[in-house]
């Protein structure tokens, strides 16, 4: 066998989100045998290592180089940002010995996702050291992400999108479709037990034994359609009054002002579904909820994947979701789940979309929990 490539990762933000799960899937699983798998990894803030060097520096045969980037400026409070101007002091002589060891170790790829200092900070060093870059697109790529982003996008050797809907709206903004690769996301089924006793979680909630149960996973904010989902339970309710739903997860801070969650509940408390409706904030403990559930559901609009439809299928949990982004790619129709059509007649977006696939799939779902 001919000389291994060397691979560089970045991970230069402090998050641990999806994108950075599957990074660290492609880190864990490259051939060892073809591949030398580095990552260049933020260190944290001095006082403690950041939560993305603490997961990956427990991947066998992963070499790991903490490493300070550039602060990130959005959402920070003023300590943070006095604390991150301190560390951004360390930035540049941290990227020129990265430069170095790129050199050293023989890089000839360096992967990087699409968070802007991420692209960015693999671009850019990959022009400085003559190696070929690639960037990791996960969302719908568009003209409103930031001037550095879409210089990366552009300026990198190849890309990668994350489904075949993600990969047509780089295509869209202009990078020619032959330099942009189609690469689905994955999960390790070995992490997902479809045997898991999820009766726990249910007398934790309050919820009985055999009352039909609907589960939604995700971060709360308005693309996700917490909105229509609850519209939508609304009315099922009317069919089946003791149907249940979870809603599982926290605020996304950067997408509302004020608390969504305070927003849903309301909506919940307008349309008389209170007492139907568990709101568990985030949770880490996702299997236990899939396992709890009969049917698990996101009507997120022009979702660019649907990592967590997988994580549903590998608890064997039918899935109700749109027909719309990338979705499609995931949850195949009338197999291992339902999609129902965004719009209604008028072109807006449907409120109760979900309302017919809810019930069907509680009634006839005697293939829930099997399919």
């Amino acid at each position: 066998m001919g000389e291994k490539i060397g691979v560089l990762f970045i991970q230069s933000h402090d998050g641990f989100g999806a994108d950075a799960v599957i990074h660290a899937h492609l880190m864990r699983y490259l051939d060892r045998e073809r591949f030398e798998v580095h990552v260049a990894c933020t260190a944290g803030d001095g006082l403690k290592p950041s939560l993305p060097l603490q997961i990956l520096q427990r991947i066998p045969g992963l070499r790991v180089r903490p490493t300070h980037f550039m602060p990130g400026l959005r959402g920070r409070s003023l300590a943070a940002l006095v604390n991150g101007a301190k560390l951004g002091r360390k930035f540049p002589k941290d990227f020129y010995d990265l430069r170095r060891y790129v050199k050293a170790n023989q890089i000839r790829l360096i992967h990087s996702g699409d968070h802007p200092r991420d692209c960015v900070s693999g671009v850019l060093l990959g022009r400085l050291t003559s190696v070929k870059s690639i960037v990791h697109v996960h969302v719908k790529w568009a003209n409103h992400y930031s001037a550095p982003a879409k210089w990366a996008v552009r300026s990198a050797d190849a890309i990668f999108g994350i489904s075949s809907y993600v990969t047509s709206t780089v295509a869209n903004m202009g990078r020619p479709a032959q330099d942009i690769h189609t690469v689905l996301n994955c999960v390790d089924v070995s992490q997902w037990d479809p045997t898991t006793d999820g009766s726990g979680v249910r007398r934790e909630l309050g919820i009985a034994p055999g009352a039909p149960l609907i589960a939604s996973v995700s971060r709360l904010f308005s693309w996700k359609g917490q909105r229509e989902l609850l519209q939508a339970f609304a009315v099922a309710r009317e069919q089946l009054p003791e149907l249940k739903l979870l809603i599982v997860g926290a605020d996304e801070r950067e997408a509302h002002v004020g608390s969504f969650t305070a927003e849903l509940k309301g909506l919940a408390e307008r349309l008389g579904v209170t007492e139907s409706v568990v709101f568990t904030g985030g949770r880490s403990d996702i299997a236990n909820v899939m396992a709890a559930c009969d049917v698990f559901t996101l009507p997120s609009f022009e979702e660019p994947f649907g990592l967590v439809f997988l994580e549903a299928m590998a608890m064997r949990r039918p899935v109700v979701a749109l027909n719309n982004g990338g979705t499609p790619e995931v949850v195949e129709h009338g197999k291992s789940g339902l999609l129902s059509a965004p719009y209604d007649m008028h072109g807006r977006r449907r409120g109760g979309c979900l309302r017919e696939d809810f019930v069907e799939l509680t009634f006839v779902g005697g293939a829930c929990g099997e399919g």
